[in-house]
């Protein structure tokens, strides 16, 4: 099954959004790509970054379909010094930063009993998904309050809200977004950057078909009440919002994307 990205008529315009920069790690596939295109049909100059350089080239070529000024940059949002290379870079040929989708992840661990779960794989989980997250703030937080009024979006998991069949470390990895996610809006408010989190249930992307046989993927249908599994382009959807003015009174929030499979 292959990602389609969405036709630009499903495509809400946030006219604020037109001229501004993005930053969106995890950029090379699925949500990430995704939400790149979304930005890119709003105005936004987009920079997508991941860790896999020929799938980074493919989005940009997408993005470049759509406008000029785009750009792809390998990162390993694991390694801070990698990510301050790419934050003098950004700053360097952009100028400022007005948006940061932090969506990188990912990690080694399956779904095994807590006494089964190696701590290669507890580690792998926390640093692909919390710590790559914390040190993608980090690095580039300062940029995005020089220029004031910045959006930043992070992403969660509904593994991270309540007990799942998911990995543990994932899951608790996932938690500990959301708490950073409420910290840094906390800290960030007097500095006019909001930052809220995305919390999705199953999405169906090119790596959640290859690892969800229909069986178990008919199963996870019938936990969400609206009886499909999700798209990177709700997700994306979702962030485009976050990311306008349209959210200009929401920080530290955190939506599920769910279909109702998580309600609060």
């Amino acid at each position: 099954m292959s990602e389609q990205p969405s036709t630009v008529s499903h495509i809400p315009t946030f006219p604020d959004l037109a001229g501004k920069t993005a930053l969106v790690t995890g950029g090379s596939g699925g949500i990430g790509a995704e939400t790149a295109r979304w930005l890119a049909h709003n105005g936004v100059s987009v920079t997508v970054a991941g860790r896999d350089q020929p799938r980074l080239d493919t989005v940009l070529r997408s993005l470049e379909a759509i406008s000029d000024g785009h750009a792809a940059v390998r990162i390993d949002c694991t390694r801070h010094d990698e990510l301050e290379t790419a934050r003098a870079a950004f700053v360097a040929r952009r100028g400022k930063l007005d948006i940061l989708a932090a969506f990188a992840g990912g990690g080694t661990s399956r779904p095994v009993a807590l006494e089964d779960v190696t701590e290669a794989d507890w580690h792998s989980s926390l640093d692909h998904n919390l710590t790559a997250t914390f040190l993608t703030l980090k690095t580039f937080l300062p940029s995005l309050k020089q220029g004031r009024g910045g959006a930043v979006i992070t992403m969660a998991s509904t593994a991270g809200r309540a007990p799942s069949q998911a990995p543990l470390g994932y899951g608790v990895a996932k938690a500990g977004v959301i708490m950073l996610t409420q910290q840094a809006a906390h800290d960030l408010g007097p500095s006019s950057v909001r930052v809220n989190c995305i919390s999705p249930s199953a999405v169906l992307t090119d790596r959640t078909a290859t690892h969800m046989p229909p069986a178990v993927r008919a199963q996870v249908v019938l936990a969400h009440p609206v009886r499909r599994l999700g798209s990177p382009a709700d997700v994306a959807a979702a962030t485009l919002f976050l990311a306008s003015e349209s959210s200009g009174w929401l920080t530290g929030a955190t939506l599920d994307i769910a279909g109702g499979r998580l309600m609060h």
